[in-house]
């Protein structure tokens, strides 16, 4: 179907993609890519199965928007769920559990052949998974495609981050997340949804900025690795951001030195934590404090205005629970971080 020709008043229609639209691959602006993967979780499971539940929700997102209005006749088309990676998730997120179970109670890892065999399959698991996702995103951006992809927990974009810097020589990552991500292989895990942000300063030196925003639960080695950056990091904590606020600065100041903290050229990284609880309150590891959406969506819009070029996002660590609330809040996000991607490339 023509979607300049689609009535945007119409029924979400559950035989059509992502938000109900009756778009195909081939003719979409905008591919996102799902990533069904959860192995190295610390806390609450369940974000592998998001994508799915984001996608039924969708279907109840009404298609205006009064900023970026009919973009989605662009084409936004999410690919399905590859199963076997959500089976191989399913199997090593169990051995993981196992393992971290053992080393929590004190154990000597070295002690136990079983559970050094599970941490290496583990690892080679992740690495496995970094592949796949490379693989995948490389393919639609050489076809000249906007890519998105959709978690799974946080380790999941690595992969994406590592083919946007085949195609992109520099360019700055801004951070959404109540974590840092900068532990080094915690639990032992390589590839852990905590170390997704070290491995990336340590293995892709395109990425010539780091911009966290919200972060709120942290330790001492991560202080020390933001601290031994020399500015490559740059970290707006939750804590300061608020005191800010409560000391009569407005948040439009805070988004500017947020933005000026920023290069050119800027991929979004969106672990929900770094909202309010109440919105996400089934992500892996909730924390009190965070923000609204129109809070981050302002700080976007600022971003585009500032002559700046949102490359790519991710959208990671939406929780599946009891209810479909998480799931309405992520694909509420995913559209307006869908329309943010498509007008910040615009031809």
């Amino acid at each position: 179907m023509d979607l300049s020709k689609y009535d945007a008043n119409s029924l979400g229609n559950p035989a059509y993609n992502l938000f109900g639209l009756p778009v195909t691959e081939s003719d979409a602006r905008l591919v996102i890519v799902p990533v069904p993967w959860e192995v190295t979780v610390s806390y609450s499971a369940g974000t592998s199965r998001a994508a799915e539940s984001i996608r039924k929700a969708s279907r109840q997102v009404d298609l205006y928007d009064g900023q970026y209005h009919d973009l989605w006749r662009k084409g936004f088309y999410m690919r399905e769920v590859d199963k076997k990676i959500l089976l191989k998730s399913d199997y090593l997120r169990k051995e993981a559990e196992l393992y971290i179970d053992y080393i929590s109670s004190g154990e000597e890892l070295e002690k136990n052949s079983f559970m050094c065999r599970s941490l290496k399959e583990i690892n080679e698991g992740s690495q496995f998974l970094n592949n796949w996702v490379h693989t995948q995103t490389s393919e639609l951006l050489q076809q000249g495609k906007l890519v998105a992809l959709l978690g799974g927990d946080h380790s999941t974009p690595f992969g994406f981050i590592k083919a946007l810097a085949e195609k992109h020589p520099s360019f700055g990552i801004l951070q959404i997340d109540a974590h840092c991500d900068l532990r080094k292989a915690f639990e032992k895990f390589k590839y852990s949804h905590a170390s997704v942000m070290y491995n990336v300063m340590e293995e892709i030196p395109a990425v010539s900025k780091l911009v966290q925003l919200g972060v709120r639960d942290y330790c001492d080695e991560e202080i020390d690795y933001i601290t031994a950056s020399q500015g490559r990091i740059v970290p707006f904590f939750d804590r300061d951001v608020k005191e800010a606020l409560y000391e009569g600065n407005t948040w439009k100041s805070v988004a500017d030195k947020v933005i000026d903290a920023l290069p050119e050229k800027v991929y979004i990284s969106f672990d929900v934590d770094g909202l309010q609880p109440n919105l996400c309150p089934n992500t892996g590891t909730p924390v009190p404090g965070g923000f609204e959406p129109d809070q981050l969506f302002y700080l976007f819009r600022r971003l585009t205005e500032s002559g700046r070029q949102v490359i790519a996002f991710d959208l990671s660590e939406v929780g599946v629970g009891d209810n479909d609330w998480d799931a309405n809040v992520g694909a509420r996000l995913l559209f307006r971080l869908c329309n943010l991607l498509t007008a910040s490339n615009l031809q």
